[in-house]
């Protein structure tokens, strides 16, 4: 057994929630300078009337706007804390920048948009201080998403909760809470490939769902596109699921059996009837299918390949340029 790994997740035990507590909130940023300067303000608000300490991270993920002179600024006032990467490393790194520099006994994750509302952090609290360990928003409607989004969205959550043992909930983002000891958890976890909502689902806990209405972005617009939704949905069913890899060889055996079978039929009809075996278009169609799909299947394997490589690599999932600010004194 190794006691390494399990380590962090003995070192907070359950305590008395009802005790004041320590909240830390954990705000990943990119180009959202616009935006921080209206946020901050009511997050200051809210997080006092909470929280008995409170700090804020702002992690700054490569911007090229004003959002790190922004970020520095906010810095030099108690409870806030600045980091800066040294690069555009994803929103995943970003998060888990924020998560390792967290203290709080419990720690929220938001973005900076104001499509996560900071007036629904109390009662985010209010589900922990019930048992909750992690109170999670989804998304009531998807209206205000084109037809081929919201379509999109279903049928990436089917293919990812195909065969797999953890489900991960539609609709819910990364605006949460989290226990100290699920925080601990999913720092535990060394991949560099992280699918967050996947290894939100994965550490399991006490989990609570609170449903809200996503208002519009303030200012700014997504720095998604349809591609990068792609290609981030196919990153995430390669790293939390492995049921493609067994549709591989299923279907590897399925058209085995079957030019077999075929074989054995035409080999048998020309010893009883004589007919003539299949011409050249026959056998040109058959090898065009076979070689298209081996190709498919290869490209499949390449992609679970490609995750090992980035594993075995070991580099850092981030590296920080710049880190200003208090925010929360451990312990405290």
């Amino acid at each position: 057994m190794n006691s390494a790994r399990e380590l962090p997740l003995q070192l907070h035990p359950r305590w008395d929630r009802s005790r004041p507590v320590s909240l830390s909130c954990v705000i990943p940023c990119r180009n959202e300078a616009g935006n921080l300067g209206l946020l901050l303000p009511i997050l200051h608000e809210i997080l006092c009337t909470i929280a008995a300490h409170w700090e804020v991270v702002l992690v700054d993920d490569g911007s090229t706007d004003g959002t790190p002179a922004a970020m520095r600024d906010w810095a030099e006032c108690p409870g806030f804390r600045a980091i800066e990467l040294s690069r555009n490393f994803g929103k995943e790194a970003a998060l888990t920048a924020g998560l390792q520099a967290a203290v709080g006994d419990v720690v929220v994750l938001m973005d900076a948009d104001f499509q996560h509302p900071p007036e629904m952090i109390p009662d985010m609290v209010a589900h922990w201080r019930a048992g909750a360990d992690m109170v999670y928003a989804v998304r009531s409607h998807r209206r205000d998403e084109s037809l081929v989004k919201r379509t999109g969205t279903r049928a990436f959550y089917r293919l990812l909760n195909w065969f797999e043992r953890v489900k991960v909930p539609e609709g819910a983002g990364d605006f949460r809470l989290l226990d100290r000891r699920a925080v601990d958890a999913l720092l535990a976890m060394p991949e560099r490939t992280r699918f967050m909502k996947g290894l939100y689902a994965w550490i399991g806990f006490h989990a609570v769902a609170v449903p809200y209405d996503p208002p519009a972005r303030r200012h700014g617009a997504s720095h998604y596109s349809v591609w990068r939704l792609l290609s981030l949905s196919f990153s995430g069913l390669t790293a939390f699921t492995s049921w493609p890899l067994r549709i591989v060889g299923a279907l590897g055996t399925v058209f085995a059996l079957a030019g077999f079978g075929y074989g054995g039929y035409l080999t048998l009809a020309y010893f009883l009837e004589g007919n003539a075996v299949s011409g050249w278009t026959t056998i040109v169609v058959t090898l065009l299918l076979f070689f298209g799909l081996q190709m498919v299947f290869l490209g499949i394997m390449g992609e679970y390949l490609a995750r090992i490589f980035e594993e075995v690599k070991g580099r850092p999932l981030f590296v920080v340029k710049r880190d200003q600010g208090s925010g929360l004194i451990p312990g405290s």
